[in-house]
Order: structure tokens, then C-alpha cells, then sequence
């Protein structure tokens, strides 16, 4: 059954990310409602969704106990237009990339009087088919990105590159760590299905799980 064999990879999963207690995020964006359900009645109770209208439909058609005990996150790229179906749904976006979509973001939390959390997706690998700030940015964005209202910059997220060459991904996600560490946050959402081990060594406190945990 696909219930018993998320829980099987889950207890996989549990015995490499248990001694660093990372938040997993279930990333439902290519599977169903029932796998959703299914992944909460198997423990898991944090889902990542990258499709703004898809992702709100889905949850709004969740039971009341599941929607309600179960905690969101936007992990997509997420486009300005499309901010107000986002905001207070996700208690996380993890891709702020932009000052535009800050202060879209904000202006909608303080529109439905709510403070939203947000991480600033970081482009440390510097490739151009992915979004994000690059480090040499981060100071002044972070700088600007925190003094808007109702938005609360907690953490940084980036998306490494899908290679096998483990010293590299090592190196990525260590300096990852040390810019969360230099500006005092919190949360480190980095690491996948293929690489979750390599950024639980080096200091992810959100893991993104999609294929590892359905398949």
C-alpha cells in the first residue's frame, strides 16, 4: 500500500535526519490530495507546493483536522500576480528573489493583518536557470527586505545544483551556513531528495523532500 511505504521511507529518511532534528517538508506539488493525506497520517505534517491556484485548492479541499494541523510552505517561484492567493495560506515562502515581491508580499500580509515569514532564496551557485540573490547582494536586500511591515525574513533557502560531485555541493551548502549564520537567522531550507544528507551535515534546518519520501 502507498501509505505503509511512506512510512517506510520516512523511517529511512528519520535514520540520517533524526540527530539534527531538520522541519521535512513533504513536497506535494507532483502528487495528489489523498498522497497529502496519506503523508499526514504517516507522521508527516509540514507540505511544500510550488503552484499558487493548484497548491490553495488542494488544501481547501483538505479535511478540517488535516488543513489545520498541517503547516505550508511555497517553495515554487512565486510571481507577483499571484502573491494575494499565497499570502496567509503559506505560513513559509521560501522564494523571495526579489524586492518586488517583497514588498508585494507585505503589502498583502498587511492587507489580511497577518505577519508572513519568508526566506530569501539565495542563487549561490550562480546559475542562470535558477532565481535568487546572489551573496554579494544579501546584505543590502536583507537590509531593506526586513524593514518592511508585516514581513518577517526568517531564513534563507537555496536550490543546489542537481550534480553527484559531493565536495562541490558540500562547498555550497557550507557557505550557505555561514551567510545564515553571519546575519543572525534562523532557518536554512536547502537539500533534497538526491543531496538531504549532504545539507543536514552542513547545517539545513528545513529539508525539501519529494521523490524519496512517494516513490
Amino acid at each position: 500500500m502507498a501509505q505503509s511505504k511512506i512510512i517506510e521511507n520516512l523511517a529511512k529518511i528519520n535514520s540520517i535526519a533524526q540527530k539534527y532534528s531538520p522541519t521535512i517538508v513533504a513536497v506535494t506539488k507532483y502528487y495528489s490530495k489523498d498522497k497529502m493525506v496519506e503523508a499526514y497520517h504517516s507522521g508527516l505534517r509540514h507540505f511544500g507546493e510550488s503552484r499558487a491556484t493548484e497548491a490553495v485548492a488542494k488544501i481547501d479541499d483538505l479535511d478540517e483536522e488535516i488543513r489545520s494541523n498541517s503547516t505550508y510552505h511555497f517553495i515554487g517561484h512565486l510571481q507577483t500576480n499571484k502573491v494575494k492567493k499565497v499570502v496567509g495560506v503559506f505560513e513559509y515562502i521560501h522564494s523571495l528573489d526579489s524586492m518586488g515581491l517583497a514588498q508585494e508580499i507585505s503589502r498583502q500580509a498587511k492587507a489580511k493583518g497577518i505577519v508572513q515569514k519568508v526566506l530569501v532564496q539565495v542563487n549561490n551557485s550562480y546559475e542562470e536557470t535558477k532565481f535568487g540573490i546572489a551573496p554579494s547582494q544579501l546584505d543590502s536586500f536583507l537590509e531593506q527586505a526586513s524593514s518592511l511591515p508585516e514581513l518577517e525574513v526568517a531564513g534563507l533557502m537555496s536550490m543546489a545544483p542537481y550534480i553527484q560531485d559531493e565536495k562541490l555541493l558540500r562547498k555550497l551548502f557550507a557557505q550557505m551556513r555561514e551567510l545564515k549564520e553571519k546575519f543572525g537567522l534562523k532557518e536554512l531550507s536547502m537539500g533534497m531528495s538526491n543531496d538531504y544528507h549532504i545539507a543536514l551535515e552542513e547545517g539545513a534546518t528545513m529539508i525539501r523532500l519529494g521523490r524519496i519520501l512517494f516513490e
